[in-house]
C-alpha cells in the first residue's frame, strides 16, 4: 500500500507539473473585450465570476476553521457557475476561438492549483492517522477527496473541451489517465482492504453483545466512514475512467460486492460475467463437496413446499366454512380476509421450514426480514396508510360487498375490496380502484345501511291556485304508490313562499333500491296532474313598474 501511495504522487507530481507547463505557455489570462461574437452581459458575467474566484483565492491561504471552510465553498460554488458558462458557449459555436481557448487554459491554471493543494491536505491528514481522535481526521480527508473528485470531473471536463477547440493536449490527457488508473487501483485496494476490516470490527462487537466497549463501537464507524469514502471516490474514477475509453469492469464489481446493489451496470457484461464466473466456481465447489447431502435437502425442501400446498388449501377451506358459519356474523369482506390470510401464513411457515433445511439459519433470516421491513415501510409509506385503512374498514365495517356508497368523491355499489384498495362499480356501470386512505379518511355514506330511506322532493304552484286542492292531489299521488311505504307516514305540507311560487314539500319513504323508481314516477304524475286539473307550475318573474313624473 505504501509502494502504491508513492507512486501516486510522483504521478500525481507529474500530472501537475504537465498541466502547469501548459497553463504557463498559452498566457491563461482572460482577453479584455475580444469577445465581440457573445453578449455583453455574458461577458461582464464571466469577467465577474473569474474576479471573484481571484479574490477569495487570495484570501485562502491565511483563512482558518470555519472562514476557510465558507472561502472554500464560495470558491467551489462560483467556479461551477463559471463552468457552465462556457460549458454553454462552447456549445453555441458562435464566440471567438480565442476567447474560448483563453477560458479553457485559465480553467486547466486553476483546477491544477486546487488539486495540488487539495492533494497536500489529503497527505498531512493521513499522516496524522493513528491517534485517539481518528474520527474527525477521516471525516476531513472525507471532505478533501469528495473536493478532489469534483475538481477531477472538472478536469475531465476541460479536457475534451480542449480537444473540441483543436488545443494538443494529448500529452496531458495520457498523464491524466494513468493518474487515474492509478488512483483507481489504489482505492480498490484501500475498499477491499476497509470492508475486510469493517467485518472484522462488526464480528468482534457482535460478539461483545452487551459488552461491547466504546472503542469497538468507535471502531466500526470509523470503518464504515472509511469504507463509504473510498467507495465514492472509486465510483468517481471509474465514471472517468469510462469517459477516457478505459474497462472498469473490475471495479464496478468491487462497486457491486461492497454496495450489494444491482444497478444497471450489471447488466454490462464484464461485471456481470466475472460475477457469474465466480458464483459458478463457488458452486462447483459446493456440489462436488456437499453433492449427495445438498440433493438430499433438496428433495426435502420441495417435499416441504409440496405439504405446504396442501396444507395451505385445507386450511382455507376450514377457514371458509368457520367464517361463513360463525355467529360472529363477519361481513363478506372480513371473510374474503381471513381466507385469503390463512393460506398466506401457511405458505409463509412452510417456507421458513424448507429454507430451515436447507441449512439457512432462521434467526439472523428473520432479523434481516425486520431491517429490510423497517426499509420498506418507509419506501411504501403511502401503501401502508392503504392497508392501515383496509383493516380499519375491515374491523369497523362502515360497509359491506353490494352495498351502495358515496365515498372520496365516488358513488356506487362496492364490488370487492384488498387491504390496499376498495373497487366500487358506479351506477353507470363503471369500475373504479379506490385507495383505502382516500375512503377511510373522507365522509363514508353508506345509502344502502338503512332499510328505508327518505324521497325530498318540492313542487311550487302559482299564488293564485288553490292550496287545498293542489294539496290533495300530491297527497293522492303519493299514497296510490305501490313502492311508497305506509310507515312512516308520506308527509306532504306547505313548505316556503317563494318569490315567484307557493312550494310544498313531498316526503315520502321508500326502500333504498326503490329511491329512484320513486322519485321519477311522483315528479312525472305532479306534472301531469297539474296540468290535467288547470294547476299552474310557475316558473321565476318579475314585476316591474315604471314611474313617470
Amino acid at each position: 500500500m505504501l509502494r502504491t501511495l508513492t507512486a501516486l504522487l510522483i504521478l500525481m507530481t507529474s500530472f501537475l507539473m504537465a498541466q502547469s507547463a501548459l497553463a504557463q505557455d498559452t498566457a491563461p489570462q482572460i482577453p479584455a473585450s475580444n469577445s465581440t461574437q457573445i453578449d455583453t452581459s455574458t461577458f461582464n458575467k464571466i469577467s465577474l465570476l473569474q474576479q471573484t474566484i481571484n479574490n477569495e483565492a487570495k484570501l485562502l491561504p491565511n483563512a482558518k476553521g470555519e472562514i476557510r471552510t465558507i472561502i472554500e465553498y464560495r470558491i467551489k460554488n462560483k467556479s461551477s457557475e463559471l463552468r457552465d458558462e462556457i460549458d454553454q458557449l462552447i456549445a453555441s459555436g458562435t464566440a471567438d476561438p480565442q476567447y474560448l481557448v483563453s477560458l479553457v487554459q485559465n480553467q486547466i491554471d486553476f483546477l491544477t492549483k486546487v488539486i495540488h493543494s487539495l492533494d497536500l491536505d489529503v497527505t498531512q491528514l493521513r499522516s496524522q492517522l493513528g491517534n485517539d481522535d481518528d474520527s474527525k481526521i477521516i471525516a476531513a480527508i472525507s471532505d478533501r477527496e469528495f473536493e478532489r473528485d469534483h475538481y477531477l470531473k472538472a478536469t475531465f471536463e476541460t479536457l475534451q473541451w480542449a480537444e473540441k477547440l483543436n488545443l494538443n493536449v494529448s500529452q496531458q490527457k495520457q498523464t491524466f489517465t494513468e493518474f487515474m488508473l492509478l488512483r483507481a487501483d489504489q482505492f480498490d485496494s484501500l475498499v477491499r482492504y476497509t470492508q475486510d476490516e469493517l467485518q472484522k470490527a462488526v464480528a468482534e462487537a457482535s460478539a461483545a453483545g452487551a459488552d461491547i466497549s466504546s472503542e469497538q463501537k468507535a471502531k466500526v464507524v470509523v470503518f464504515k466512514e472509511r469504507l463509504e469514502q473510498s467507495s465514492s471516490s472509486l465510483a468517481s474514477s471509474a465514471f472517468i475512467l469510462e469517459g477516457l475509453g478505459k474497462d472498469v469492469s473490475q471495479i464496478k464489481q468491487t462497486l457491486f460486492s461492497i454496495s450489494g446493489d444491482i444497478t444497471q451496470d450489471v447488466l454490462n457484461f464484464s461485471v456481470a460475467s466475472n460475477l457469474l464466473q465466480g458464483w459458478a466456481k463457488v458452486l462447483k465447489n459446493q456440489t462436488i463437496n456437499n453433492g449427495p447431502s445438498l440433493t438430499f435437502k433438496i428433495v426435502v425442501f420441495l417435499l416441504i413446499l409440496f405439504i405446504t400446498s396442501l396444507v395451505a388449501k385445507i386450511v382455507t377451506k376450514i377457514i371458509s366454512k368457520t367464517v361463513r358459519a360463525s355467529k360472529l356474523q363477519f361481513s363478506q369482506l372480513l371473510q374474503e380476509f381471513f381466507i385469503s390470510l390463512s393460506s398466506k401464513v401457511v405458505y409463509a411457515l412452510g417456507v421458513l421450514i424448507a429454507l430451515s433445511q436447507l441449512g439457512f439459519e432462521l434467526g439472523p433470516l428473520l432479523a434481516g426480514f425486520g431491517i429490510a421491513g423497517v426499509i420498506i415501510g418507509f419506501a411504501l409509506q403511502d401503501t401502508l396508510s392503504n392497508f392501515a385503512s383496509g383493516m380499519m374498514i375491515l374491523i369497523y365495517r362502515p360497509f359491506d360487498v353490494g352495498d351502495l356508497i358515496n365515498a372520496a368523491g365516488v358513488t356506487g355499489r362496492v364490488s370487492h375490496m384488498s387491504l390496499v384498495s376498495t373497487t366500487i362499480k358506479t351506477l353507470d356501470n363503471q369500475r373504479l380502484i379506490v385507495p383505502n386512505n382516500k375512503i377511510w379518511g373522507d365522509t363514508i355514506n353508506n345509502i344502502t345501511a338503512e332499510r328505508q330511506r327518505r324521497v325530498d322532493l318540492v313542487f311550487g304552484i302559482g299564488y293564485g291556485d288553490d292550496i287545498p286542492h293542489a294539496e290533495k292531489i300530491l297527497k293522492s299521488i303519493v299514497e296510490q304508490h305501490p313502492k311508497v311505504q305506509a310507515t312512516p307516514e308520506p308527509i306532504v305540507r306547505l313548505h316556503t313562499l317563494g318569490e315567484s311560487s307557493v312550494d310544498f314539500v313531498v316526503r315520502p319513504w321508500v326502500k333504498p333500491d326503490d329511491y329512484w323508481e320513486v322519485y321519477w314516477d311522483i315528479t312525472r304524475e305532479v306534472k301531469m296532474r297539474f296540468d290535467a286539473e288547470g294547476v299552474s307550475i310557475p316558473f321565476p318573474q318579475r314585476d316591474v313598474h315604471i314611474y313617470q313624473k
